[in-house]
């Protein structure tokens, strides 16, 4: 892990310097990978990383949770409840679609998530635009390929330093750098509504993703979601399609 984390650390600094930024910035959420990433540009840039607490109606415990990691890494850090944001925008983008009946009340729940999360990535650019910092990603390995983020949102990013780490190596990441058991140990969630769990909205869990990434055998079912779910998200991980006027 030392090895692993040093390479990180490593990198990221040679992002900064490329890009002749000042820093880095992360959201952290309460969750294994935002705390592993917040760990990792601590190392990398001791006097210049932020991490940022965006609640949205989000648990008690995953804003507990969230302040203990930032204290126990002891980045600096800020919170900016976004509730009162949200729901300002979406309620008016509903009154205005109810009032010319183009309303689908079937889409509201993913409308609201995805909503937050974009909402989330803007206030954490707004922030690093202010320190002259990098936005520096939290998806791993097994988000990435089946697309479980939001396009705009927690995948709006300008590097990704875990992308190519499984949920577990990232657990094993979390324990050399001292996460605390609280925040490892928990159920993933992104928190976007009451309840919500990321293996349930998945179908999935984590450790059969990262069982057919490391090309382990799995239940022929679970191949076939797996790759279905990759095959309907590319859209996320390729660059924009343009019309080319070049014959």
């Amino acid at each position: 892990m030392k090895k692993e984390v040093d390479e990180i650390v490593s990198w990221l600094q040679f992002q900064v310097e490329k890009t002749g930024v000042k820093g880095l910035a992360v959201g952290v959420s309460g969750g294994i990978d935002s705390a592993v990433v917040a760990a990792l540009i601590k190392k990398a840039c001791p006097d210049n990383s932020i991490g940022v607490i965006m609640p949205i109606h989000s648990s008690n415990s995953s804003v507990k949770d969230a302040k203990s990691v930032v204290e126990k890494i002891d980045i600096d850090h800020v919170t900016i409840d976004l509730a009162k944001m949200r729901d300002n925008m979406y309620n008016s983008i509903h009154s205005e679609l109810q009032a010319n009946q183009m309303y689908n009340t079937n889409n509201e729940k993913l409308a609201k998530a995805n909503l937050s999360a974009r909402i989330r990535m803007s206030t954490l650019y707004t922030i690093a635009t202010n320190h002259n910092y990098l936005v520096v990603g939290t998806d791993n390995a097994a988000e990435w390929y089946t697309g479980y983020f939001t396009k705009y949102g927690d995948g709006g990013v300008d590097i990704l330093p875990i992308v190519e780490f499984t949920k577990g190596e990232v657990k094993e990441l979390a324990a050399y750098l001292g996460i605390p058991d609280a925040v490892v140990n928990k159920q993933p969630s992104a928190d976007l509504w009451k309840g919500q769990s990321d293996e349930e909205e998945m179908g999935i869990r984590y450790a059969v993703i990262d069982a057919y990434l490391k090309g382990e055998d799995i239940p022929q079912a679970d191949r076939k979601k797996i790759e279905t779910m990759h095959k309907r998200t590319a859209h996320k991980r390729e660059s924009l399609p343009f019309f080319s006027r070049k014959k």
